[in-house]
């Protein structure tokens, strides 16, 4: 899709024709002059509304260090360019106005592939779901199965809601394993059997006309906790997911920490027992394998037969001893692997999601009382830990604001290059 046409605040603004909005113009940017520096403080504000949904004017000049004035007309051009709109409301018995991003500047597709399911959302610029799916998929799907269901689903919802492909400013999508953020691709070997080596971007972007970009699912589930969920107000969160599979993602600063080939945060493949059970990685005794939702199923199996990860969570809020049991040896084993993650980043919070999050403090008791014993002591005092907010929406979630965060600085000159305020 051809979206052309700046705000001079970092959004784009579908201009099909080439030509600007009305009562907007072309300027000549040079760098450090007013007119860049305007076009720097609309983004400013663009980037707060787009990540917290909605602010009035007094929280924005806050929230941007701006001045009162400054936002005031800075709102004005936005509101008046349809990139943002104005609601009158009310703070403390004072008047004030709400900002919000226009909703009519199209819609944005978050993907996540889990272990057996595929979610996929569609949102609006201010971060709203419209649309929400899921498919169930076959243990080790292919790649080329799983990326054309995306693609017809996200027809059949585009469809469902009355609007068209061209809509679509973009995807995002996450995988459970490492991603390299140069190529898109998987970079960890053998944990997405079939996906090595695939060029996921190119693939989906083929099907579906409109840029892609993939991440690892639990870097995509730290971004979604840290701006919208459990880790709002804090600078550095470590979001970890605890299914069969055990991720951790590391927003600093607002930036999600990728390292070397998109591995970092793979803790679930940390050995914390020599010589232990055989890990998909090919090593043994990795904490996914005593801390994964299948160690604890497997733990059970003696006394309570086959169960479904549902039913032991089920049995363990009723009080079954020996399912409270083992899913605090999960957590006891989770809080080793994290006390690597603290003593590293040292995060302000740990955010914990995943299907075995749903246990509760059953496991995050243990994970909370276990984690001290392996970490130093400081006069912060131990770090806290807390049950993600958006459950099983995380990933999904984090993949939206994925899409979102490339579309606005996707063109040379930010999100719709090329369209400025008259003065």
């Amino acid at each position: 899709m051809h979206v052309s046409g700046d705000d001079g605040a970092g959004t784009r603004v579908p201009a099909p024709s080439g030509r600007y909005p009305r009562g907007m113009a072309r300027e000549r940017l040079t760098p450090g002059s007013q007119t860049s520096l305007r076009e720097a403080n609309r983004e400013r504000i663009v980037r707060a509304v787009q990540q917290r949904g909605s602010l009035t004017q007094v929280e924005l000049a806050a929230v941007t260090g701006l001045s009162a004035a400054s936002v005031s007309n800075i709102v004005k051009e936005l509101s008046a360019a349809g990139v943002v709109t104005t609601t009158p409301t009310s703070r403390s018995g004072r008047r004030a106005q709400q900002v919000s991003l226009a909703r009519n500047l199209g819609l944005v597709a978050g993907v996540h592939f889990g272990d057996r399911t595929l979610r996929v959302a569609l949102a609006d610029v201010t971060h709203r779901v419209v649309a929400d799916q899921r498919l169930p998929l076959a243990p080790d799907h292919r790649p080329d199965v799983g990326l054309d269901r995306t693609a017809l689903l996200l027809e059949e919802m585009l469809d469902a809601l009355d609007t068209s492909r061209s809509e679509l400013l973009g995807v995002g999508v996450g995988l459970p394993a490492p991603v390299d953020q140069r190529t898109g691709g998987v970079s960890g070997f053998g944990l997405l059997r079939g996906w090595d080596g695939v060029d996921v971007p190119a693939v989906l972007a083929d099907r579906l006309g409109v840029e892609v970009h993939v991440d690892n699912d639990a870097n995509l589930g730290a971004l979604a906790e840290a701006r919208l969920g459990a880790g709002q107000g804090h600078r550095h969160v470590a979001y970890v997911t605890v299914a069969r599979g055990i991720g951790l993602g590391l927003v600093v600063d607002g930036g999600v920490v990728h390292g070397r080939g998109g591995a970092a945060g793979e803790i679930g493949h940390i050995r914390v027992v020599e010589g232990g059970p055989l890990c998909r990685c090919g090593n043994r005794g990795c904490l996914e394998t005593v801390a994964g939702t299948g160690a604890v199923v497997d733990r059970l199996r003696r006394t309570h037969g086959h169960l479904a990860v549902r039913d032991v969570l089920f049995r363990a809020q009723q009080g079954d001893v020996e399912c409270r049991a083992a899913v605090a040896e999960a957590g006891e084993a989770l809080a080793r692997g994290l006390a690597a993650v603290v003593a590293v980043a040292a995060p302000d919070v740990i955010v914990v999601g995943g299907e075995l999050a749903a246990a509760g403090d059953a496991l995050l008791g243990p994970v909370r009382a276990t984690l001290p014993e392996h970490v130093l002591p400081t006069a912060a005092g131990p770090v806290e830990v807390v049950p993600a907010v958006l459950g099983s929406q995380a990933e999904v979630r984090g993949a939206v604001a994925l899409a979102l965060d490339a579309y606005r600085v996707g063109s040379p000159a930010g999100l719709g290059a090329g369209l400025e305020v008259t003065r």
